[in-house]
């Protein structure tokens, strides 16, 4: 079973807390980074035996910069400096060292040299049983590839010297892993991994700001990883990350997320962790859960029954109400909640168990729901987000122990013929920290895969949006996360991070009109929309009028075309869309987001249908 390691740069906190955080994680061993040792008042045997009673093993000592290729008077220096760097890693326990290709202003672009210097280096450190792994850096003064970095690591020809291949710096500058393959498996000392994504900048701040964890980003790192293992490495697989948001995120959270990505790494490429249960197929959303306060109970049930659900049951034990049309299930838990939220996700799955558990051994947090006697059980795990994922039947039988529908007493009204279908998307709001933690929850668990991503300029700022998705038809199931940077000071929206349920329809404009009849307010975003469809080619004129008539919002993408209609604001928090998609349309209508969003925030402000500017912020 591969070893999994951690760099301690990854995380936040004292050096104690870091260990802590790994070894609580799963990890087996870590990076000690040096500058995390220098700050510990503990001496370096003392870290050793913190790191030995947690059970992690010191897999690597780093970095040691600018070694090679120097002239004599500063090469005499890096003697020295090795001599104590080596003492130390005595006293760490560790024996391999990494050592980073030079940036020193003084290195010459001479790999004869560098050869030489290593080899020198590297028999220092066999001296005392150590091992040295040499990496390029990606901004390395001359050594900036990982195959130049083989190339002197072969010429210096010592068995104590060999590469640190790490996926940033190699997958940074465009380069092909596939050559890795070439490289004699005992001669890859180390592997450290991080994805990140596709930025067009200098490698350097895109490396001190923007590496992720795996399957976070867009770089890829099953292609790597496979070529490492077919070269034949046998040491562990190391994370080493850094960014804006990992080094000042709770250090236990982070060190969960890192071990997650590893664990769906793994998987990915052919080679899942004992004990992670496979990932049994899911076919779309069992139902929504959206948590209101008692006092917003009838403004959300008023809502849904205009745009065609209808109560359809009430909880034995629990005040809570069923909505249903079509495939569309929506449960309204009334709670003392602080504001309305998607409380929970329900998933439809072949084997309701085996999916919670695969959560668990991704590290998620099993949730126990509580319930009555003869209620059903159902199994629940917490989402990053805060948000629950259920894990439901496929098909729920009478006599199940998770037959949920059991559990409503059938509310005795006519059941509308609608034009509501299903459950098109779900919209989530996490801090724009933890949008890259949830996106990867949701990939490795549900095996959903990423569908675009958007970034809009909205009314308050930046806001990044992502569409992951799988399936189609019924078993379609669709999950957009949104967030924005910053939202500070009192010109910060009423609402920080709106949700939304979307539910797909046949007939928008129809759907329109009941709910405009029902007395239910969309939302207006003024003519300027509709005139730009015009300018556009998409609509006529008349069409344009029409789609403006029933406050009908369009997009266009080159598959198809996505028409909604949004209803304003529900108890704070949550809003409601009807979509119809024609075609094949992939997105989620992201070009008209500021649009509605200043819509939004202008009916909170003003009130509904004014469209006046400049008014008091709320």
């Amino acid at each position: 079973m591969p070893r999994h390691a951690l760099a301690t740069v990854c995380l936040s906190g004292l050096l104690e807390d870091k260990l802590a955080a790994a070894a609580a994680a799963g990890f087996d061993g870590v990076e000690i980074f040096e500058p995390d040792m220098l700050g510990s008042p503990e001496r370096p045997a003392e870290i050793a035996a913190r790191c030995a009673d947690l059970g992690l093993a010191i897999e690597l000592f780093q970095p040691v910069r600018d070694v090679e290729a120097l002239p004599p008077e500063d090469f005499a220096a890096v003697l020295t400096r090795l001599d104590r760097k080596f003492a130390v890693m005595e006293q760490l326990g560790v024996d391999t060292a990494l050592v980073c290709s030079s940036v020193h202003p003084r290195a010459v672009d001479d790999d004869d040299l560098a050869a030489v210097q290593l080899h020198t280096v590297a028999a220092r450190a066999a001296d005392r049983g150590l091992r040295l792994a040499y990496e390029a850096l990606a901004w390395g003064r001359h050594v900036d590839t990982w195959d130049r970095s083989w190339r002197i690591v072969a010429a210096a020809d010592h068995p104590a010297l060999g590469v640190c291949l790490d996926s940033f710096h190699i997958l940074s500058r465009g380069s092909d892993p596939a050559p890795v393959r070439d490289v004699p498996g005992e001669k890859i000392f180390f592997v450290q991994l991080a994805d990140a994504p596709e930025l067009a900048m200098d490698v350097l701040p895109w490396s001190r700001h923007h590496r992720l964890f795996p399957g976070q980003g867009s770089f890829d790192l099953e292609a790597f990883t496979a070529a490492v293992a077919d070269a034949g490495y046998a040491g562990p697989w190391s994370l080493e990350v850094f960014n804006d948001v990992v080094r000042q995120a709770d250090p236990w959270r982070a060190a969960r997320d890192a071990r997650r990505s590893l664990l769906a790494l793994e998987e990915a490429v052919g080679s899942p962790a004992p004990g992670l249960p496979s990932r049994p197929p899911v076919h779309g959303p069992a139902f929504v859960e959206i948590a209101v306060d008692p006092d917003t109970a009838d403004e959300v049930g008023t809502a849904l029954h205009a745009l065609g659900l209808d109560a359809t049951g009430r909880h034995r034990t629990k005040p809570v109400t069923l909505w249903e049309a079509g495939d569309a299930r929506v449960v309204v838990s009334e709670e003392p909640v602080p504001t309305t939220s998607v409380a929970g996700l329900a998933v439809r799955t072949d084997d309701p168990e085996a999916l919670a558990s695969r959560a668990a051994a991704l590290l998620a947090p099993r949730r126990p729901l509580p319930h009555a006697a003869g209620e059903a059980d159902l199994r629940a795990v917490a989402a990053p987000d805060g948000s629950l994922l259920l894990c439901c039947p496929r098909r729920p039988r009478p006599g199940r122990a998770d037959f949920w529908p059991g559990d409503f007493v059938p509310i005795d009204v006519p059941r509308r013929a609608g034009h509501v279908e299903g459950i098109d998307h779900v919209a989530l709001t996490p801090p724009w920290d933890d949008v890259g933690e949830t996106s990867l929850f949701h990939r490795a668990v549900l095996g959903l895969e990423p569908l675009g991503e958007w970034e809009v300029a909205a009314p308050f700022g930046l806001v990044r949006s992502r569409l992951l998705g799988a399936g189609a038809g019924a078993d379609a199931l669709r999950i957009v996360l949104s967030s924005s940077v910053v939202r500070r000071g009192g010109w910060a929206p009423g609402v920080p991070a709106p949700q939304s349920l979307a539910l797909a329809v046949d007939d928008v404009l129809a759907v329109s009109r009941a709910a405009t009849a029902a007395g239910v307010r969309l939302v207006d975003v003024g003519p300027n929309h509709y005139d730009d469809l015009v300018a556009r080619g998409w609509v006529d004129e008349d069409t344009a009028a029409d789609l403006h008539a029933h406050r009908v919002l369009l997009d266009r993408d080159e598959h198809g075309e996505y028409r909604h209609v949004v209803t304003e604001v529900l108890g704070g928090r949550v809003f409601l869309e009807a979509v119809q998609r024609v075609g094949g349309y992939r997105g989620h209508g992201a070009a008209d987001a500021p649009a509605r969003m200043a819509a939004h925030r202008r009916a909170r402000v003003t009130g509904p249908g004014d469209h006046s500017v400049g008014s008091t912020p709320a």
